[in-house]
C-alpha cells in the first residue's frame, strides 16, 4: 500500500509523522473519511464543505486548495488501484513544538489513508457482518460550550470512552447528551421506526449529524413517502421502535438487532430505504450521473462517517 504524506505517495512502511506534530501531541487536526465506489468520491463536495467547517472551528488555516486536497485522495487511489475503498483524508497544525498554545503561522501535516471496500450499489456487498447491537451507556456527549460537535476532529476519546463500556455482545455504544437526550452512537448516526414514522435526534442536539444521514432523510421524504420527525427523544423511545438502524459513510445503512438486548431488528422502512440508497450509489458512479440528494448533503446537515481503520466505519 501507498499513502499521500505531505505532498508525496510514499509506501506504507514509510507513511510516518513527527512527534512534534501537534495531532500526535494534542488530537490538533481534522479529518474526514469517505466511501469511494467505482473509483469516485460519494459526496465529495459536502465532504469538503465538512472539512472547511471543522478547519474553522478549530481556526486552523491550512491554506490549502480543496481541489488540490481532492487530487491527493484521488493519486492515492490510483497509486493502489483502488475502484471502492475507504479513504480517510487528514491535516493537523503539523510541527510546533512547545505549548498547547497554536502559532499562528501553519505548516499543515497533510495524510491521505486509504483501504480496500467491497463493491456499493446494487451488485455490492454491505462491510458489516451482521446488524449492530446497540447499548446505551453512561459516557456523555460533551455540550457544544465545551467542543464543537459538528467538527471531525483527531479527539475521538469520548467514543473511545463509550466503546469501552460495552460489555459482552454489543458492539456499538448510544451515547445521550447532558440532559439525557439520545444524541447518536460512538461512530454513527442512529434511526429508529414507530407507528408515526421514521425517527432521529435533532441536528441542533450536540451530535455530529452525518452525510449519509441527510442523504437518509431526504430519500425518506423524497422517494419512500416516509413521515419524518427530528427532534429531542429519551433512550426508551429508541427501545420500543418496530425497527433501528445506524448510519455512516461506510457501512451506509446498518440494521440494529438489538438495542440495550431488547429486540428491535430491521423491517420494511430499513429494506426500502437501504434499497434506494444502493440504486442512488448505482446511478451515480456505476450507470451514470445522479443528483438526487446532492441538495440535502450540502444544506449543513453533512456530517459523519466513524473513524475506525480497522473496521472501517465512519459517519
Amino acid at each position: 500500500m501507498q499513502y499521500h504524506v505531505d505532498g508525496e505517495l510514499v509506501d506504507r512502511d514509510e507513511a510516518t509523522v513527527s512527534v512534534d506534530d501537534r495531532g500526535f501531541q494534542y488530537g490538533d487536526g481534522v479529518f474526514e473519511t469517505m466511501r469511494v465506489y467505482g473509483g469516485t468520491i460519494f459526496a465529495l463536495d459536502a465532504h469538503m464543505d465538512r472539512l472547511e467547517r471543522s478547519c474553522d472551528a478549530l481556526a486552523l488555516d491550512h491554506g490549502l486548495d480543496r481541489r488540490d486536497l481532492a487530487t491527493r485522495v484521488h493519486e492515492t487511489l490510483a497509486a493502489n488501484d483502488l475502484q471502492a475503498a475507504y479513504a480517510k483524508l487528514s491535516i493537523t497544525r503539523g510541527s510546533q513544538p512547545g505549548t498547547v498554545t497554536p502559532r499562528p503561522d501553519v505548516d499543515p501535516t497533510v495524510v491521505v489513508y486509504v483501504k480496500p471496500l467491497p463493491r456499493g450499489g446494487l451488485d455490492g456487498e454491505p462491510v458489516w457482518d451482521e446488524p449492530a447491537t446497540l447499548q446505551t451507556v453512561t459516557t456523555r456527549k460533551p455540550p457544544r460550550s465545551a467542543l464543537p460537535p459538528g467538527s471531525k476532529t483527531h479527539n475521538y476519546l469520548n467514543s473511545i470512552l463509550a466503546r469501552e463500556e460495552l460489555v459482552a455482545g454489543a458492539d456499538e455504544a448510544l451515547l445521550r447528551d447532558q440532559a439525557g437526550n439520545v444524541a447518536e452512537a460512538a461512530a454513527s448516526n442512529v434511526f429508529w421506526v414507530d407507528d408515526d414514522g421514521l425517527h432521529t435526534p435533532a441536528a441542533d442536539l450536540d451530535l455530529l449529524p452525518g452525510i449519509t444521514r441527510a442523504y437518509v432523510l431526504d430519500l425518506a421524504r423524497q422517494q419512500a413517502g416516509v413521515p419524518v420527525h427530528t427532534g429531542e427523544y429519551a433512550p426508551e423511545a429508541v427501545r420500543s421502535a418496530d425497527e433501528c438502524f445506524l448510519t455512516n459513510s461506510t457501512w451506509e445503512i446498518r440494521p440494529v438487532a438489538t438495542v440495550d438486548g431488547i429486540d428491535v431488528g430491521g423491517g420494511p422502512v430499513t429494506d426500502l430505504l437501504s434499497r434506494l440508497f444502493d440504486r442512488l450509489v448505482e446511478r451515480r458512479h456505476y450507470g451514470g450521473i445522479d443528483t438526487d440528494g446532492d441538495a440535502a448533503a450540502g444544506r449543513g446537515e453533512g456530517g459523519r462517517d466513524a473513524d475506525e481503520a480497522g473496521d472501517a466505519e465512519d459517519t
